[in-house]
């Protein structure tokens, strides 16, 4: 791997952090590029693993907000329709 590649995949990780709704964005936009079956194989390939990336950086989001949830919830918050 080159030095130029090697600083491409670190900063693909790094955006990958930006924002849920990012990440989610281009998640859905490489699934519809997959889909439509005109990528070459190498470029399928790639889209693949920088959607697994994405998917593991979305569903960790998920996760910590779900914890931060649960948290507030023990803190006293109450399901709708409770007085």
């Amino acid at each position: 791997m080159t030095r130029s590649s090697s600083t491409a995949k670190t900063a693909s990780k790094d955006a990958v952090a930006a924002s849920y709704e990012h990440a989610l964005a281009e998640l859905e936009r490489l699934v519809a590029e997959m889909e439509a079956g005109q990528l070459p194989l190498d470029q399928l390939l790639e889209s693949y693993r920088r959607g697994a990336e994405l998917l593991g950086f979305c569903r960790s989001r998920l996760q910590a907000v779900e914890q931060q949830v649960k948290v507030l919830e023990g803190e006293g918050l109450k399901q709708w329709g409770e007085s």
